[in-house]
């Protein structure tokens, strides 16, 4: 890489770039150069940086003034749902909704436009902003009695429904919970409308499957909405065949302004076995080189697996979706066939089995780079078998923030010390791949940002940071957004920082993140985003 890095060098110094930016704070991410005020652009690729820059300049290359703002790699989410993020564009988010009442509302109009029998949908109600207490079926009764009603938990992990839901699903008294799910019950044993994790399915497999158009104008929607916020990449957690097509369709319609790093769900379906003969997919928008599995469930609807129950819930360890040897045997496939293994794991017996799975295969040090996405509450002891196993830690810093409210409540003073702490990952050498987990989080990277460097929410709170000492440094948050993001996918060779030879994704901002108050991050924003040269996004204002 060295020897490419320097034959371009020698190439480039007669070029004609197609793009400078002139007169900006940029950040390269780059030890050797870290902030320069020029960047050259050439087919594609950062042709120069610094003020030589300018020697590159001819009749045709477009010019930039950057006028002295900041200028950063393009950023990179390393764990997202883009189709969630599509549908949710074009429903209901119920994400700062304070009441029952106020859901129950918005259904009620939702279904006035709707013909009876037509499925209402949104997402991303939170039981804990209004009280904690779990709402129920018959909350929806009145607003929808005849249309069937799916609402998302914010976590993905449970879901609301309401009677008509449950009748089309069969689900009685007498309904079993399936395996890795729970129906909720009221005291006279009737289902409550509350389905977690797997019982999440006895219902969702009754609404109407989205077409093939509907799935590309979810992705169109939502690649549209992550060039206006300033990313450039995704490792999108969880893509269908039906997905990866119609990712297809839009690189030929010239319609996906962010580079795409799948993860085929699960790891026992037809689209696995067919990757396993063939390959992983290595493209420069859209690569398929790795699995995504499920170990348990989340935190905030107590489905993340535990050893000892939760603290505000005696006798609920959580739910463990996939046992040891289950994860082992596709981290053994994966292993013999070049593909990345990435695995939710939430709760400490989660991040557990998953490690001792990856470590039967990986046994030490090794460069498969193997992750386990959110791990959130890892046991003291189990940090170091990251390290041992050079697994990635795939966090999202705007978790923590999130769910600080109530962590305790649910962990007690001593679980908690080891949760959401990407610090004690890098004092020992582990990879921290920082992401939103969008729509479960808001999509804006400068939010996940600012939660990473202050640990507290957009109003200040709490004062110093929740557990400050993991607050990452500002330098810390923008690797962990671009060259570690890149790492996490195999990438970091050729994008992840500002380098002649390397992509020229990168972001021009309202203002300096890296030196403004904390406060002034949070109504920052990307007025332009620049992915392998071409500008996809102006901000209007």
């Amino acid at each position: 890489m060295i020897l490419i890095l320097v034959l371009f060098a020698m190439i480039a110094g007669a070029q004609t770039a197609d793009l400078v930016v002139e007169n900006g704070l940029i950040y390269t991410v780059n030890p050797k150069q870290a902030r320069v005020s020029a960047l050259a652009v050439k087919d594609g690729k950062v042709l120069a940086v610094g003020e030589n820059s300018k020697t590159h300049i001819g009749a045709s290359t477009r010019r930039i003034d950057a006028r002295g703002a900041a200028v950063i790699p393009g950023l990179i989410d390393s764990h997202a749902h883009m189709e969630g993020l599509g549908d949710l564009l074009g429903t209901f988010d119920f994400r700062h909704v304070k009441t029952v009442a106020e859901v129950a509302a918005m259904v009620r109009k939702a279904a006035a436009a709707q013909p009876k029998g037509a499925w209402i949908r949104g997402r991303n109600w939170d039981q804990t902003n209004w009280g904690g207490q779990f709402p129920s079926a018959d909350d929806l009764e009145k607003a929808a009695p005849d249309h069937p009603v799916y609402l998302t938990r914010v976590d993905g992990h449970a879901s609301w429904v309401n009677r008509r839901a449950l009748a089309l699903a069969g689900i009685t008294a007498e309904t079993p919970d399936p395996p890795g799910g729970k129906i909720h019950h009221d005291a006279k044993g009737q289902p409550t409308g509350i389905l977690i994790d797997g019982a999440q399915g006895l219902v969702a497999r009754k609404i109407p499957p989205a077409t093939d158009a509907e799935i590309r104008e979810r992705l169109a929607r939502a690649a549209a909405e992550c060039a206006r916020l300033g990313l450039t990449s995704v490792h999108d957690a969880g893509v269908s065949r039906q997905g990866l097509e119609a990712y297809r369709a839009l690189l030929k319609q010239g319609r996906l302004p962010v580079r795409v790093y799948a993860m085929i769900g699960g790891g026992g379906g037809a689209l696995w076995r067919e990757y396993l003969k063939r390959g992983p997919e290595i493209g420069e928008r859209l690569t398929v080189r790795s699995v995504k599995l499920m170990a348990d469930g989340a935190m905030g609807s107590r489905g993340a697996a535990f050893w000892q129950p939760y603290t505000d819930d005696p006798g609920n360890t959580g739910l463990l979706m996939l046992t040891r040897e289950q994860i082992e045997k596709v981290a053994r496939e994966a292993y013999q066939r070049g593909f990345q293994v990435n695995t939710h794991a939430i709760g400490d017996r989660a991040n557990r089995t998953v490690l001792e799975a990856y470590g039967a295969v990986l046994q030490g040090p090794n460069d498969r780079r193997f992750r386990i996405e959110h791990a959130q509450a890892v046991a003291p002891p189990d940090f170091e078998l990251f390290k041992k196993y050079s697994v990635i830690a795939a966090m999202q810093s705007t978790h923590a923030t999130s769910d600080m409210r109530w962590a305790e409540q649910r962990l007690g003073p001593d679980r908690v010390l080891g949760s959401y702490a990407p610090q004690r990952f890098l004092k020992i050498g582990v990879k921290v791949a920082n992401g939103s987990d969008f729509p479960v989080e808001d999509p804006n990277p400068l939010w996940g940002f600012y939660a990473a460097i202050t640990r507290q929410d957009h109003q200040g709170n709490p004062k110093g940071g929740w557990f400050p000492d993991q607050r990452m440094t500002r330098q810390e948050a923008l690797e962990s957004w671009t060259i570690d993001g890149a790492y996490a996918a195999f990438e970091e060779q050729w994008k992840g920082s500002l380098e002649p030879g390397k992509a020229a994704d990168f972001l021009v901002l309202s203002s300096d993140i890296m030196q403004v108050p904390p406060a002034e991050i949070v109504t920052a924003r990307v007025t332009t985003t620049v992915l392998a040269g071409e500008v996809v996004y102006q901000d209007k204002k």
